[in-house]
């Protein structure tokens, strides 16, 4: 390892550069407006500790080998990773995030399994199994093949491909599966043995059985529990990688991991709070495409028309526009931000009513109408926004289900009782734009579409707003 002439390594202070540019990037993306130079400036730092890594890392005193190796895959690494992210569309966003985050517990895994039978005999011999090492190494192994495989599924799962496998008695496979892992990672660390090479059969099954455990986690999990599981996911990826950091002794690799690590964590608690309900209740995949059903609906749906709906909003004070996945679908978050320009233009006051959970990921929403320039002033959160609602003149209801359906509040039969809600009803008028009658990923009937307040607008959400747009401009 290079030092300076005091004796200060050189790659140490890099580390701690990258670390440095990784928390200021972090702190950049709390606001659209510096996003974007947060994220420029966190793979800055990234880029910086790889380059830093190859060239001043030694290893016994030899440098690095295999250059032209890394240095192929960082390229072939980048372009893909460049062609992913400029085709994939805003829909499918949520399934680039699971995609990405696998592949860092993948990466954490791999290291893992390469690292353990190189632990060097003359180190177990002084230090025996059961040390921090080696628990660097299982633990990584393992997160990381969870946060992997679950990551897997959860991209399935987001992108249509794979349903909901909800048997009662998963739960309990999936709580003897845990108990088998502890038991084999405390059965390694307590080997008496001269090479770790000899327990290597045993990191195998280890590897295996997390693998499955990651599969049978997710699997129950219903859709409308996706962005809890997302970051929560995303908390074990850096968790993963932040072992990682401990095996190397790598300041940059550790400050990464647990920033991701604790991020994650503290946006999956935020997401358990928006739901009302525990991680444990998450986990166990009682929430969304089956369960209880909830009372029966009673009451008749009721349409409202492209110029009556254009006039409704044209001589409105306050207009709340709550946005969920069907916009994300249709793509009509232009249309939506050409919309809101239009009557902020004629004197009305617009604002955007953000639950927490709308979409698929958490911040969907922030993201979608981010890409259309819509002002971050305009976005509220709903527990912000639900006071004015009285005295909001029309709500705009856009593709958004189950986070406005009155029923967590009203209906204690329902599986989303005590979610709190956009509280939309409390409003003068109420419009919904939805394609159909379908219902929402907790697959219960919204009580919203039913309410005397509410009018259906059907339709494509595009095609719905460019037609609004029209009739609004010929008034």
């Amino acid at each position: 390892m290079s030092h300076f002439t005091y004796g200060i390594p050189i790659l140490e202070i890099t580390y701690i550069v990258a670390s440095v540019l990784f928390i200021l990037g972090l702190k950049m993306l709390s606001h659209p407006l510096t996003a974007r130079r947060g994220n420029i400036l966190a793979a800055f730092g990234m880029g910086f500790a790889i380059i830093a890594t190859i060239a001043f890392h030694k290893k016994d005193g030899e440098p690095i080998g295999n250059i032209p190796w890394i240095l192929l895959a960082i390229i072939i690494g980048t372009v893909i990773g460049w062609f992913i992210a400029r085709r994939v569309k805003m829909t499918a966003m949520p399934q680039l995030v699971s995609f990405f985050n696998g592949m860092g517990g993948a990466a954490a895994a791999l290291i893992s399994m390469m690292e353990f039978p190189h632990i060097r005999p003359e180190f177990i011999a002084e230090h025996g199994m059961a040390n921090g090492h080696v628990l660097a190494i299982l633990l990584g192994l393992v997160i990381g093949t969870i946060s992997w495989a679950g990551s897997m599924i959860a991209f399935g799962k987001l992108d249509g491909k794979i349903g909901d496998m909800r048997i009662k008695a998963m739960r309990y496979v999936n709580m003897i599966m845990m108990a088998i892992i502890v038991g084999l990672v405390i059965f390694i660390m307590t080997r008496n043995v001269t090479n770790s090479s000899e327990l290597s059969a045993f990191v195998y099954i280890l590897f295996s059985i997390s693998l499955v455990y990651g599969v049978l986690f997710v699997m129950p999990i219903g859709g409308a529990d996706m962005p809890v599981v997302i970051s929560l996911l995303n908390s074990f990826t850096g968790v993963a990688a932040a072992m990682g950091g401990f095996l190397y002794n790598n300041q940059a690799m550790l400050t990464g991991g647990i920033l991701v690590g604790s991020a994650g964590t503290i946006l999956t608690v935020l997401m358990c709070k928006a739901m009302n309900r525990s991680l444990i209740n998450v986990i166990a995949g009682v929430f969304g495409g089956g369960g209880k059903q909830g009372a029966e609906v009673t009451g008749t749906i009721k349409e409202i028309t492209l110029s009556d709906a254009a006039v409704l909003l044209s001589y409105s004070k306050k207009v709340v526009i709550v946005p969920g996945y069907g916009l994300a679908v249709a793509q009509a978050q232009h249309s939506c931000h050409e919309l809101d320009k239009l009557l902020t233009e004629k004197g009305v006051e617009v604002r955007y009513a953000i639950h927490p959970v709308a979409g698929r990921m958490p911040g969907h929403m922030n993201v979608l109408l981010a890409e259309a320039d819509v002002p971050y002033e305009m976005l509220v959160e709903s527990e912000e926004i639900n006071p004015d609602m009285p005295s909001t003149d029309v709500v705009v209801v856009i593709g958004a289900n189950d986070v406005v359906n009155p029923a967590a509040e009203d209906d204690p039969s329902s599986p989303i009782y005590g979610m709190p809600i956009v509280k939309v009803r409390d409003a003068k008028n109420i419009i919904v734009m939805k394609r159909g009658m379908g219902k929402g990923y907790a697959a219960i009937e919204n009580l919203l579409f039913f309410h005397d307040k509410t009018r259906m607008l059907f339709g494509d959400a595009k095609t719905s707003l460019q037609n609004l747009i029209n009739e609004v401009k010929n008034l």
